[in-house]
């Protein structure tokens, strides 16, 4: 088994975080074949296999931070490379000699099985460059061959009109960014092969598509840390300001790269806010679309009752469906104290059995929401997200909901106010049976600009309630009792009303609901206020 360790991936680097692993356990490989992407606090490069073989385990995982000379793979060597070992010595010793006999080369530093000692950046520059790294001395420590190393032996091999490699690089004037075109001209004029232009392709870093900044650097140090969360923040660490340096070159730490991200983010404009929120809405709405589509079949067990799902029913769950996929619900709660209802309730109640009519604190509620809209008409808006309008509601059509045997029907009440209380006691009583003997009109129960939902006539303090859309807010409204109320210092019990708004948070703001809840409160305390409207 051979035990590869992370090499020196360059002059001081101390550690890599591993970024991809580009094989597996169990993939052959061959010599030179990438194994891994290693980010490094000068670079992110490929880490070669040094022998040909069979992947037996991975020491790391992407993302681990690994030491130089740390255990990074185990490879099995193919048997005939085995086969060779013993020999191998002999030959390095004998091509060292035959070298020596031949040039002025001075012997190069091998490993026992003839390997040279040389980090993967310093054989792809000898690729590049055309270099035998085997005949290379190395400087290094330990005699390992450095980039210096390579480029004195390639300037050396021009000065003797051997091969040149010419790197093309793009003029600071030029439109576009910079190139990965390596050409490679032998003595004899000839273009590269497929092999040594795949390998020079190998050899050079992409760069960022995007038109280059004024003021981007070549190269920033940057440990792996700081280099995952410019990522992760999505910012070009090339581009981040800073006056530090390690060793002569530029240096930029997390701090760096958060100050320079905030400062990117505060540039964003509303356009910009605009198509990326869209973009997210339209994402989610597929996903949604596709859950709903995708239906599964539910297992009945003995005993169990089966009912068609259709109707009323599946409308509701339709419209309850659309409505939370759509909108970006947000709930206001509150509390109000309603003596003033009570007793006005109570002082009318008596007149109006007089006349016929059941008087409940329902009328009383809507004047007071229909009030409320006048002084804070965003509540009853819609949305008109094909034009991209808000569009602002004149009337006060509020619809009421209303509990049936098959199902939640929203009747809706007309012009709540220009009517009186009686009116509006007797059109109410009048739709909500009809709804519950299935004999109302679909008609009336469309056009509303608001709802009102009163699930304390059954129970409850507070909810979350769902939005009839196309409107963009709906109250709910918990159970009438006396509550403990703090007064002049003390607590006594008042009859209280508890208060759920629900608003559609594109168009209605946290402020504007608990502005609106606050003078719907003040409605409510003390209902003889709509006498002055």
């Amino acid at each position: 088994m051979f035990e590869f360790e992370l090499p020196d991936l360059g002059e001081g680097v101390a550690e890599g975080e591993v970024l991809e692993w580009h094989v597996a356990v169990g993939d052959t490989v061959t010599e030179d074949q990438v194994l891994a992407e290693v980010e490094t606090d000068k670079a992110a490069v490929d880490v070669p296999s040094p022998v040909d073989g069979v992947v037996r385990e991975l020491h790391a995982e992407a993302g681990d931070v690994v030491q130089t000379g740390e255990l990074l793979v185990t490879i099995e060597e193919d048997g005939e490379r085995e086969a060779a070992e013993s020999g191998a010595t002999e030959t390095a010793s004998e091509e060292a000699s035959a070298d020596e006999t031949t040039t002025d080369a001075a012997p190069t530093v091998t490993t026992g099985d003839g390997r040279v000692f040389a980090a993967p950046s310093v054989r792809r520059l000898a690729r590049e460059e055309g270099v035998d790294i085997t005949a290379v001395e190395g400087s290094g420590p330990g005699g390992r061959v450095t980039e210096a190393d390579v480029e004195a032996a390639a300037e050396a091999a021009e000065n003797d009109d051997g091969p040149t490699s010419v790197v093309s690089k793009i003029s600071d004037d030029e439109d576009d960014g910079p190139t990965s075109v390596v050409s490679r001209v032998g003595d004899d004029g000839e273009s590269p092969t497929d092999d040594e232009a795949q390998a020079v392709k190998s050899a050079v870093r992409k760069v960022s598509a995007a038109e280059p900044m004024a003021e981007r650097r070549e190269r920033t140090l940057a440990t792996p840390a700081t280099r995952r969360l410019a990522r992760e923040l999505d910012v070009d660490i090339d581009a981040v300001p800073t006056d530090e340096t390690r060793d002569g070159e530029p240096y930029v730490d997390e701090a760096a790269v958060r100050s320079f991200a905030e400062a990117e983010a505060a540039e964003v404009t509303d356009e910009d806010v605009r198509e990326v929120t869209e973009a997210v809405v339209s994402e989610m709405q597929s996903i949604a679309d596709e859950a709903a589509e995708s239906t599964t079949a539910v297992e009945a067990a003995e005993g169990d009752r089966r009912e068609p799902y259709r109707g009323v029913r599946r409308a509701i769950g339709e419209q309850m469906t659309r409505s939370r996929r759509e909108v970006p619900h947000a709930t206001h709660h509150d509390k109000v104290a309603v003596p003033g209802l009570v007793e006005a309730r109570d002082r009318l109640q008596p007149l109006a059995e007089e006349r016929g009519v059941h008087l409940t604190y329902t009328p009383f509620l809507l004047k007071c929401v229909a009030a409320a809209l006048d002084d804070h008409p965003i509540l009853a808006s819609q949305l008109d997200a094909e034009n991209e309008e808000i569009v602002y509601k004149a009337d006060r059509n509020v619809g009421v909901a209303a509990a049936t045997d098959h199902g939640l029907v929203v009747p809706v009440v007309e012009d709540v106010d220009e009517k009186g209380l009686l009116e509006l006691a007797t059109e109410v009583n009048d739709l909500v049976d009809r709804a519950r003997s299935r004999d109302i009109a679909r008609e009336e129960m469309q056009g509303g600009t608001f709802t009102v939902t009163n699930f304390g006539t059954i129970g409850g303090e507070y909810a979350d309630p769902v939005i009839n859309v196309p409107e963009t807010a709906i109250l709910g409204v918990g159970a009438l009792k006396e509550r403990p109320v703090a007064e002049d210092g003390e607590v006594v019990a008042k009859p209280t009303l508890t208060l759920s708004l629900a608003i559609d948070h594109r168009v209605i703001d946290g402020a504007d609901a608990a502005r609106f809840v606050n003078t719907l409160k003040e409605y409510l305390a003390d209902p003889t206020r709509l006498l002055l409207e």
